[in-house]
This record gives C-alpha cells, sequence and structure tokens, in this order.
C-alpha cells in the first residue's frame, strides 16, 4: 500500500520541480437554506411547500428536540464550528464546496416538493469559511426558479465567491471557475449534474436559458464530450477537477456507469480529480492512475437532525476532505480527512468512536477499490492505496 512516507522516501530522488504540491479543501453537499437559514441573521420567509412541512422553522424544532436549544441567531463563523479552526491551521490553496442551495428571495417554489433556499443576506455564512468556490451543479439550485437562480449567480459574484456548474446560458454554465493557485498554476472547476440525482431534464442551461450544466447520461459518449470541453480551455499545466451530482442519497453500492464516466474523465478529459457528490453519507474512494476518485462526498452542513429512518447510515457524521497533489501533474500525494459531526446546526470534531466507525465505512467500501484509511492518534483520516 501507497503511503506518506513511502512518498517521502522516493521524493527525495526526483527533481525538485516534481516535489511541489498543492492542497485542497473540498467538502460535499453545503446546505445552507431551509432550517440552517432559519437560524441565521437574515432569515428568508419560512414558507415552504412541501407534503409533511410548511415552514422551514418546523427544522429548527427537530433539531432541538434531537439535541437541544440553538441559540439565535446563530453568527455566520458559528455554523462551521470546529471545521473553521482546521481551515485556519492548515490554510488550504483552494476551498470548494457542492453549495446545494438557492440564494434568493424568489417566492415561485419549483413544484419538486422540496425546496432550499438561503436568503442573500446570509452569504456571509459563505465567505466566513473563505469559500473559494462554490458549485452549483445539482438539483436545489433551481428551487426557486430561474429568477432564484440568477439571483444566485448575482449574490456570489458580489461577495467575491466563483461558481461553476449553473449560468445565465449554456456557454456560462459549461464554463469552469478559474482559481489561482501557488507557483502560477490554476485550478479549473468543471461542474455536471445528473438525472440521477434528481436535477430534472428541463433544468438544463441552454442559448439565453439560465439553467444547469447538465450530463443527460453517463456515457462514453458523454464522457467524450466532456473530455473535448476540457481540452479546449485547458492549459498544460492546469489542474483539473471535475465536479459531478450522481447517484442516489442513500447506499454504498457505486454503479459501473460511473465507475466507468470517472474513468475515461481521468484516461481522456485529463481530470486530476473527481468530486462526486449527492450521497448524504461518505462512500468509497478510488485512486486511479494516480487521480483521486471520490464517488460521494457525503453531507458537510444540512438541517437533518431529528429526521428519522436513515439512521444507520450516520449522515449526522461528515468529512472534510484535504487531497494535496503534485502541481507538475496533478498525482494525488495524500488525502487527509478530518471527521466531524453536524449537531445543533454547526460542526462539532468528532469523537474518536465516531471516526472509528467512520473508518471502517472506508475501509469497507474501499477493499474492491484497493484504498483503506488509517485513523491517526490526531483523529485524521489517511487514505492508502496501491
Amino acid at each position: 500500500m501507497a503511503t506518506r512516507s513511502a512518498f517521502e522516501v522516493v521524493s527525495a530522488k526526483l527533481p525538485a520541480e516534481s516535489l511541489k504540491t498543492v492542497t485542497l479543501f473540498l467538502a460535499g453537499d453545503v446546505m445552507t437554506g431551509r432550517g440552517v437559514d432559519q437560524v441565521l441573521p437574515h432569515p428568508c420567509d419560512p414558507q415552504i411547500y412541501e407534503a409533511h412541512a410548511t415552514s422551514a422553522r418546523d427544522y429548527v424544532k427537530l433539531a432541538e428536540q434531537a439535541n437541544g436549544p440553538i441559540e439565535r441567531p446563530m453568527a455566520f463563523s458559528e455554523v462551521w464550528g470546529d471545521a473553521l479552526a482546521e481551515l485556519d491551521r492548515r490554510t488550504p490553496n483552494a476551498r470548494i464546496i457542492n453549495l446545494e442551495t438557492a440564494v434568493t428571495q424568489c417566492a415561485d417554489a419549483e413544484p419538486e416538493g422540496i425546496n432550499y433556499r438561503m436568503s442573500p443576506e446570509n452569504v456571509g455564512v459563505i465567505t466566513a469559511a473563505g469559500i473559494d468556490c462554490c458549485v452549483l451543479a445539482n438539483n436545489h439550485v433551481l428551487d426557486w426558479g430561474r429568477s432564484g437562480l440568477l439571483e444566485t449567480l448575482a449574490t456570489l459574484a458580489d461577495a467575491g465567491v466563483t461558481y461553476a456548474g449553473a449560468g445565465q446560458d449554456d456557454k456560462s454554465a459549461e464554463a469552469p471557475a478559474t482559481l489561482t493557485i501557488p507557483r502560477n498554476a490554476r485550478l479549473l472547476v468543471f461542474a455536471f449534474a445528473c438525472p440521477s440525482a434528481g436535477a430534472p431534464p428541463s433544468w438544463a442551461a441552454g442559448p439565453r436559458k439560465p439553467g444547469v450544466n447538465l450530463v443527460t447520461r453517463l456515457s462514453a459518449q458523454a464522457a467524450e464530450a466532456v473530455s473535448r470541453g476540457i481540452h479546449a480551455v485547458a492549459k498544460p499545466r492546469d489542474i483539473i477537477l471535475a465536479s459531478i451530482h450522481w447517484g442516489s442519497n442513500w447506499g454504498y453500492e457505486i454503479p459501473q456507469e460511473q465507475m466507468d464516466f470517472a474513468h475515461q474523465l481521468v484516461e481522456f478529459g485529463r481530470v486530476d480529480i473527481v468530486f462526486g457528490h449527492s450521497s448524504h453519507h461518505p462512500k468509497g474512494i478510488e485512486v486511479y492512475r494516480g487521480k483521486l476518485i471520490l464517488y460521494g462526498c457525503g453531507d458537510f452542513l444540512d438541517d437533518y437532525e431529528g429526521i428519522t429512518g436513515y439512521e444507520a447510515f450516520r449522515d449526522d457524521l461528515v468529512l472534510m476532505y484535504f487531497p494535496t497533489m503534485r502541481t507538475a501533474d496533478g498525482t494525488l500525494i495524500s488525502l487527509e480527512m478530518v471527521p466531524l459531526q453536524i449537531r445543533n446546526m454547526c460542526l462539532h470534531r468528532a469523537s474518536r468512536g465516531d471516526a472509528e466507525w467512520l473508518a471502517s465505512i472506508l475501509n469497507r467500501e474501499g477493499k474492491t477499490l484497493q484504498t483503506s484509511v488509517k485513523l491517526g492518534l490526531d483523529g485524521v483520516l489517511r487514505l492508502e492505496w496501491q
């Protein structure tokens, strides 16, 4: 199994250029709408249109019933809890999240049945964590229609936060977010949503039609088209991240079509990281041809406390992902994951027992992918691979 120490031994023999690295922070579904929005300083009108709830405040009540009172309003930084100290300590070169909510006051809910919305006045919850890029190709960014999407885009832009995967038309939705990383390098973030994760085909962006960057089918032809799009804009030394919102919310199975699609992006699209999400819990991790594939990062922030039915998946346990790659060619050097727990709608460091549980799940699911994790005395999970 490859380990960090093994890399350090080999690296002593490599030219200096090949030792330069970049570290990212990745987080799965960040759902700051609905109940989370209601505990922030400037909540939206709480009305929602769900079969079992008519007010976003109902989710605050469920959380309080499960874990005790939540003081309101909650400061923007408080939502991130112990994650902020970890970010301050590690100072990653770029911070990327899947923002799975509309940032809007628009009152026209789409008829999906679950509608996430955060007030634009609460966008400080994104900037409080120094987020550089919000991925918007998912199944909730148009929960409040195209007007809500346009307000989301404008709010993020005004806050100085770049985004990928949605836009005012198909060209802007397809365009990557471009982030500057050390040593005059660039990180390009491409983002795609799939119907298998609940993104309706009608949400696809088109000429003069706001929407998301949709991949309707995970086929070889689609992978080829995505690869062509990447090659059209990427420069030789760019680091390429492909964010994909795919698959169901629950379950550990990785469909073969997802594996094939991810492998094709690495082989032909020169993708260095496949950043997959939609599952409400972490899934198995693969390193393919030296490149990281996260099939399901799990939720990171949500208002699910007190909701019953899927307790066995422990969706209250979340991970901060810190991949470090060689700048010269995007090869994965290490992946460290920090376990946290969502409690009272903010993030707390996970207990040793909970971290061990996450390690056991990742080891079980990693067997067929030839990966495993080790839990350090510092409570950090470190990936090993063949």
